[in-house]
C-alpha cells in the first residue's frame, strides 16, 4: 500500500478508495509458488487413494490414460474459469458466474449441482477414510464398524465446522507433503526393482483403446473429480498477489503438475504388480494405495501411509463439507433458499443450518449410494459444471463484447474452440457414464427449478458483497 496515495485519499473523503488500499494490502498475499501448493493439496486426496482401484476395475492397468484424458478434458474449464475468475475477482465462486451469464434460473440449478458436487466428494473421502482406518485397525486386531466409523467422523467434521476452526485445514498440506513425498520414494525405488515391467500399464493402456475407446472414456469420467480441488485457485483469488497474472498461471501449472502426478504414480503402480491386485472379493479395493505398499514395500510401511491417508481425507472432507454449505449460504443470501440458510452463528459466526443441512445429506448419500455411484455423481456433477462455464465464456464475450462490465484480465487462448472442445467432451463424459449420472444431472435440474420457482423466483434480492466460496 502507497501511504503517500492512501493519505491523499483520506484528506479528499476518498473512503472507499482507503477501504480498497487496505482490503488490497490485507487480502493480496499469496504468491505463485503458495497459489500452486494451496491448490495442489486440494487436489491430491481421494482421487489418488481412492480411485485407482475403481478406474482400474473399468479398463486394468492402463488407468494412466485414463487421468491423462481427464486432465486434458479438464484444460478447457480451467481456461474458462480463469478468464471468468479474473473478470469477477470479488464474486465466490461458479454459481455467481453462472448466475450472472445465464439468469437466476440457471444460477439455481448450477447452485445446487455445486453443492451436491462437494457434498459427494466429501462424503467420497470419508469413504476412503474408512477403508484406510479399517486397514490401520486390522493390523492392530481391533474390531470396527466401517459405518459407524464414517459417521463419527462426519459428525465430528461437522462440529469442526459449526465451530469455525479454521486453523485445522492448515495441517492439510504437510500431511500431503509427507504423504505424497513417502509415495514419490517407493515409486522411484521401484522403478529399478527387478519385477518392475513398463509394458503391463502401456500395453493395457492401448489394448483396451483399440478394443473398446468407450471404456478409456468411462474411466476418465469416473477420475474427473480427481482434479476438482484445482479450481480452489479461483475461490482464493482475492488472496493472490498479482492475480491477473498469477492466477492463471497457477491454476494451468497446478493442472500439468497434478497430471503428471497421476499419469507417472499410475504407471510405476500398475508395473510394479502383477494380476489384478486392485480387486478384492472380484470388488475393487476402496485402500489402493495401502494394497500397493504392502505388496512392493511391506505391511508395517503401508500403515504409516494408512494413517497419513486418514488424516488427509478427514481434512479433506472437512474443506469439503465448508466449500459444500457456502453455497446454500450464498444462495440464501440471494434469496433463492430460505433465510435461515444464511444465519450464521451468534458464537461462531459459521452457517451452522447450511452446514447442518449439508451433512445430512452425506450421510444419506453414504448410507444409501454404493461407492461407485458417489464417485460417479461427484465426478458427473463436476463436468457438467465445468461444461456451464465454458459456454459461460462464450455467452459472456458474445454479450458484451468486451466492452460492457466483463473486462476479464485474463483471456482464453484459442477461443471459441477451446470452449466448444471443453463442452462437447464433457458432455460426452457424463452419456458414457451411464444412466445413472444421467438420472443425477436430471434430479439436480429438477431440484433447481422447483426451488427457483417454489421459492427463489418470488424472492430474489442480490447480494452485493458475497462471501467467498471455496472450490
Amino acid at each position: 500500500m502507497d501511504i503517500k496515495s492512501t493519505t491523499d485519499k483520506l484528506l479528499k473523503g476518498d473512503i472507499g478508495g482507503v477501504v480498497s488500499d487496505v482490503k488490497y494490502t490485507i487480502e493480496r498475499s499469496l504468491g505463485l509458488v503458495g497459489l500452486i501448493i494451496v491448490t495442489i493439496a486440494a487436489s491430491i486426496g481421494s482421487g489418488l487413494f481412492v480411485l485407482p482401484s475403481f478406474a482400474a476395475a473399468i479398463m486394468g492397468p492402463g488407468i494412466w490414460l485414463a487421468f491423462l484424458l481427464a486432465g486434458l478434458v479438464f484444460l478447457p474449464g480451467t481456461l474458462s474459469k480463469s478468464e471468468l475468475a479474473s473478470a469477477m475477482p470479488d464474486n465466490g465462486g461458479a454459481y455467481l458466474y453462472l448466475d450472472r451469464s445465464f439468469g437466476h434460473l440457471i444460477g439455481t440449478i448450477g447452485g445446487m449441482g455445486l453443492w451436491a458436487s462437494f457434498l459427494l466428494k466429501s462424503a467420497f473421502a470419508l469413504i476412503g477414510f474408512s477403508a484406510y482406518m479399517y486397514a490401520v485397525t486390522e493390523y492392530l486386531d481391533i474390531s470396527t464398524n466401517s459405518t459407524l466409523l464414517i459417521m463419527l467422523a462426519l459428525a465430528l467434521i461437522t462440529f469442526l465446522n459449526i465451530l469455525g476452526i479454521k486453523k485445522v485445514k492448515a495441517f492439510q498440506t504437510p500431511i500431503l507433503a509427507l504423504t505424497v513425498a513417502l509415495i514419490v520414494i517407493v515409486c522411484i525405488i521401484q522403478l529399478f526393482d527387478a519385477n518392475f515391467d513398463l509394458s503391463r500399464p502401456i500395453d493395457g493402456a492401448f489394448d483396451v483403446t483399440r478394443n473398446d475407446p468407450a471404456l478409456v472414456a468411462e474411466a476418465a469420467a469416473l477420475v474427473f473429480v480427481a482434479y476438482a480441488g484445482i479450481y480452489k485457485a479461483g475461490a482464493i483469488g482475492g488472496e493472490v498477489k498479482e492475480p491477473e497474472k498469477n492466477l492463471h498461471y497457477g491454476m494451468l501449472i497446478s493442472l500439468l503438475v497434478i497430471t503428471v502426478f497421476y499419469v507417472i504414480v499410475s504407471i510405476i503402480m500398475m508395473g510394479s504388480v502383477e494380476g489384478e491386485w486392485w480387486l478384492s472379493n472380484g470388488e475393487p479395493r476402496e485402500d489402493p494405495i495401502f494394497a500397493f505398499f504392502d505388496a512392493v514395500a511391506s505391511t508395517r510401511v503401508g500403515i504409516i501411509l494408512a494413517l497419513l491417508a486418514v488424516l488427509t481425507m478427514i481434512s479433506g472432507a472437512l474443506s469439503g463439507l465448508l466449500a459444500a454449505s457456502k453455497f446454500l449460504f450464498a444462495m440464501a443470501k440471494d434469496k433463492l433458499l430460505p433465510d435461515s440458510l444464511s444465519e450464521t452463528n451468534n458464537k461462531f459466526e459459521t452457517p451452522h443450518w447450511a452446514i447442518i443441512l449439508t451433512a445430512v445429506t452425506m450421510a444419506v448419500c453414504i448410507l444409501t449410494l454404493p461407492v461407485k455411484d458417489v464417485a460417479k455423481l461427484a465426478s458427473g456433477f463436476q463436468i457438467m459444471v465445468i461444461v456451464a462455464l465454458n459456454v459461460s465464456v462464450i455467452v459472456l464475450r458474445k454479450e458484451n463484447n468486451g466492452t460492457d462490465w466483463y473486462q476479464p484480465t485474463f483471456k482464453s487462448p484459442l477461443y471459441p474452440y477451446v470452449q466448444v472442445f471443453g463442452t462437447i467432451a464433457g458432455a460426452y463424459l457424463v452419456i458414457i457414464m451411464g444412466s445413472k449420472a444421467i438420472i443425477g444431472a436430471v434430479a439436480a435440474a429438477i431440484i433447481g427449478v422447483s426451488t427457483y420457482y417454489i421459492y427463489g423466483k418470488r424472492n430474489f434480492e442480490p447480494e452485493t458483497n458475497h462471501e467467498s466460496i471455496q472450490e
